[in-house]
């Protein structure tokens, strides 16, 4: 039986915010900080991930019993992406640590919210045992944040020491 019409275009609508998110939370990752590009591709990650979270909780609604997980992870995604947002337009001077780690674990959730929805149809990813479903997109991406926020200058995100 085909999906009403109304839930086609959610899904559409999903997936394809979900590819912006993807694909521009990577450029975004990989271009330098604080460049036009960066920006650029930062603020079209974060549309999609908007997007993304406006839309799980009413995907997850039509089985609810069996993806509530997905409404929550969407959740803990829109509340990483908020604090690293937050951490660079409105806390002066800037944070860059906070909006690292926020993005970042931002991309890992909704990457886990992926796999975890869709792993069990996808080749080789049907092999995985459903726990590694849930902890491989962490596993891989929190060394590669540590690794980004080791890089960053100690005095980063440091405020002076106050006398007394």
């Amino acid at each position: 039986m085909a999906a009403a019409p109304v839930l086609q275009v959610v899904i559409g609508l999903h997936v394809g915010s979900g590819l912006v998110a993807v694909m521009c939370g990577a450029g975004a990752m990989l271009t330098r900080k604080g460049s036009r590009r960066h920006r650029r591709a930062g603020r079209l990650h974060l549309a999609g991930l908007v997007t993304l979270g406006a839309t799980a909780p009413a995907l997850a609604a039509v089985d609810w019993p069996h993806r509530w997980h997905l409404a929550v992870l969407g959740a803990i995604a829109l509340g990483c992406a908020a604090i690293g947002y937050t951490a660079v337009r409105v806390v002066r001077p800037p944070r860059l640590r906070a909006h690292i780690a926020g993005m970042g674990c931002a991309y890992i959730a909704m990457l886990t919210a992926f796999y975890v929805d869709n792993g069990p149809r996808l080749p080789l990813w049907n092999l995985l045992p459903p726990l590694a479903l849930w902890l491989l997109p962490a596993a891989v991406g929190i060394p590669v944040l540590i690794r980004a926020l080791r890089r960053l200058p100690v005095s980063e995100g440091r405020t002076r020491p106050t006398q007394v």
